[in-house]
């Protein structure tokens, strides 16, 4: 992790995000309301809880847990990531089209690919991860593509 121009250059698993710091976020009236839209949505702040979109091979992950430790944001965030897995796997995106106001890349095949790919939850110390894997090569294309949008959406 590096400082650069008031931005963090953060690498990770071979990716470069660079990074607002939160003070900078939330002047960005359009990153701030889809914070907001997040906070409604997955029930804790996201400001304080930090968000993980991983491409892995066969297929990806996302984590979100707390900054600090928060008994009840842990809980929150818990309930929320088994919702999510639960709704992916029914081919239920309505969650992520919410907190962004569009369709998100990649839905659409991770729609008609659902039968092939497999949403698990597990709990992290401060929250949790829904791990997304197949063996349908589209549908990794497909997971890649809505985490590379997850990741830049949120920063």
């Amino acid at each position: 992790m590096s400082k650069t121009k008031g931005r963090i250059l953060l690498t990770l698993c071979g990716l470069a995000l660079t990074v607002a710091p939160a003070s900078a976020q939330k002047h960005d009236s359009a990153f701030h309301a889809m914070q907001m839209r997040g906070k409604l949505v997955m029930g804790v702040d996201q400001y304080t809880s930090t968000h993980v979109f991983e491409d892995l091979p066969t297929g990806g992950r996302i984590a979100l847990q707390r900054d600090r430790d928060d008994a009840e944001g842990t809980t929150v965030i818990r309930a929320h990531l088994k919702t999510i897995a639960e709704a992916f796997k029914a081919g239920d995106f309505s969650a992520p089209a919410l907190v962004h106001m569009k369709d998100v890349p990649g839905v659409a095949v991770l729609r008609a690919k659902r039968a092939a790919i497999t949403y698990t939850f597990r709990e992290l110390p401060r929250g949790g991860e829904v791990a997304i894997t197949t063996a349908d090569k589209s549908a990794v294309a497909a997971i890649h593509q809505f985490l590379a949008f997850q990741r830049t959406e949120h920063h």
